[in-house]
């Protein structure tokens, strides 16, 4: 039974790049991707109830054809699915993987997460979806729904795909930081990958020991990783790393209570990810 991506796409510009770090991820770790596009019934168009103000003999007459507009909506939302659907496949499978399947959902985009994320290795996300459009200055509306309702590690695309050689792993010591160091060190993915492990702030002997650590753990797992100690608040530090064009990807902890954690989901709440132009992946 191979291994599954879960990977999610509303046929924003972002998903195409879903597609690509997805057939990126398959090749490298031989997993089926399961595509999913999730139709909102509460956010369909024409699901409106205008009885309450339709008068006299019109009533009638007007909701048979409020009802059939409504039916045409929930057509035409399908097609459309169906149509971002078969374009993903065949982007995905364009790229050299085999394995893809569909799936249409109505419902709730975190109770689609919720129920079907059990066999998936990783859920796939855009940064962005379809109603945020590119240069928003926030995420997606169901971004961190999705990352608070996930326990699987969360994919995050960025606008644009690109070969990813290097990683950077943002270390503090706390729980989700040691599973990012412990999934890069065991995962197949990161195989061959340079990686970097670095925190930020004043350099002493027990941050000095905890890096070893995680240096320690990931040479166990077959890579030659480099441990770096950043002067600076870790989100511009990091930022500035990322910006350098020096990393191709960020792995890090969603949630805790220290200043890289928060970063994310917290008191900065996601302006890592907002501005960050490489894909990141979330440990929970």
């Amino acid at each position: 039974m191979p291994a599954i991506l879960m990977a999610l796409v509303d046929g924003s510009a972002y998903s195409e790049s879903v597609c690509r770090h997805a057939a990126w991820i398959a090749r490298r770790t031989g997993a089926q991707v399961k595509l999913y596009h999730v139709l909102d019934p509460r956010r369909a168009p024409g699901q409106r109830d205008l009885s309450g103000s339709i008068r006299l003999g019109a009533r009638t007459n007007l909701l048979k054809k409020l009802s059939a507009l409504d039916e045409h909506h929930a057509k035409l939302a399908q097609a459309h699915g169906r149509a971002i659907l078969e374009d993903a496949k065949a982007l995905i499978e364009a790229e050299g993987v085999a394995d893809v399947i569909t799936r249409l959902r109505h419902d709730d985009i975190v109770a689609t997460v919720e129920a079907k994320e059990g066999p998936a290795e990783m859920i796939l996300i855009g940064k962005r979806g379809e109603a945020a459009g590119l240069d928003k200055p926030h995420l997606g509306s169901n971004f961190e729904r999705i990352v608070r309702a996930s326990h699987k590690p969360i994919f995050v695309a960025n606008r644009a795909f690109k070969p990813i050689k290097r990683l950077l792993i943002a270390y503090d010591g706390g729980v989700s930081a040691m599973k990012a160091v412990e999934y890069v060190a065991r995962d197949p993915l990161f195989t061959g990958l340079e990686v970097i492990v670095a925190t930020a702030g004043s350099e002493n002997a027990e941050l000095t020991r905890a890096l070893e650590n995680a240096r320690a753990t990931l040479n166990s797992g077959g890579h030659a990783a480099e441990a770096r100690v950043l002067k600076g608040a870790p989100e511009e530090a990091l930022g500035e790393m990322v910006e350098s064009g020096e990393i191709d990807l960020l792995v890090m902890g969603a949630y805790g209570h220290s200043r890289i954690r928060t970063m994310v989901i917290g008191s900065t709440t996601t302006e890592m990810i907002r501005t960050c132009r490489c894909p990141v992946v979330l440990m929970r």
